[in-house]
């Protein structure tokens, strides 16, 4: 009796956005068809205004196409309302802008809180939980810092941190290097790796013809359309089998222990 196949993990069929009226009518995206399995690291490059960003925004639930279907884990998310998009959001899905975009007046770790405060976590409960997080990322002697006093290569980790403070099982990530320099570019690749090794996965725009070595799976777009879709060779030992197991190692912290950190921190 032959085994079913497991199920994708994003479907789109189909999708289109468009803006404009009348004669400055555009197809960002022109009739996107494209299915995506958990556990992928994939690239999606191509010239400028060919539709990348715009497709990532639709699978963070950021933006809707105009027209077609997006099916994430079975359930068709396109015409959910914007509540239901955000919860969705918070339980599955996290983004790494390349602007970081961090808030100036909050400090490290209340930037990377900030998601748990939409979902009602209490303070302390979303402090420990960001400062478990900055701590993967040898950040935790940062994390009273504000974004300005970082490198950029520290903010980006900050902007990862965040969007991992909820466990998602899918990153996206908008040219995450492109505001580095390349030892910088390096080390949130690395980190990027990591977490597809862990079992999280990663889909990644970006220019960066270098970047292909990190992905199992490169998708070129041109004028809103796929232009080409190519498996790589590279092919990741697993260190866990579903996402990072942040909830592990927070098993392991006591709040005394992380009442400890903190006081450690501000010193």
């Amino acid at each position: 009796m032959a085994t079913a196949s497991p199920e994708p993990l994003i479907e789109l069929r189909n999708l289109v956005k468009r803006y404009g009226l009348g004669d400055a009518q555009h197809n960002a995206l022109d009739g996107v068809t494209l299915t995506i399995d958990r556990g992928e690291f994939i690239t999606i490059m191509g010239p400028s205004g060919c539709g990348k960003t715009t497709l990532l925004n639709i699978l963070g639930l950021l933006d809707r196409a105009t027209d077609g279907e997006y099916v994430l884990e079975g359930r068709t998310v396109q015409r959910l309302s914007n509540s239901a998009h955000a919860r969705i959001r918070s339980e599955k899905i996290g983004v790494v802008f390349q602007s970081f975009n961090l808030i100036n007046r909050l400090n490290v770790i209340e930037n990377v809180a900030l998601p748990l405060t939409y979902k009602g976590v209490r303070r302390t409960q979303r402090l420990e939980r960001a400062s478990e997080v900055l701590r993967t990322f040898h950040l935790n002697e940062r994390e009273y810092y504000l974004p300005w006093q970082l490198s950029g290569g520290q903010m980006q980790r900050v902007a990862i941190a965040r969007a991992l403070v909820n466990d998602p099982s899918i990153i996206l990530a908008d040219e995450p290097t492109g505001n580095l320099d390349s030892r910088s570019s390096h080390v949130i690749m690395e980190e990027l790796s990591d977490l597809h090794r862990r079992g999280n996965t990663i889909i990644m725009v970006t220019h960066n013809p270098t970047l292909i070595s990190y992905a199992t799976r490169v998708i070129h777009m041109l004028d809103g359309q796929i232009a080409t879709d190519t498996k790589t060779d590279r092919a990741p030992k697993r260190t866990t089998s579903s996402k990072i197991p942040l909830a592990a190692r927070r098993a392991k912290t006591t709040p005394k222990a992380a009442k400890s950190r903190k006081k450690g921190a501000k010193k």
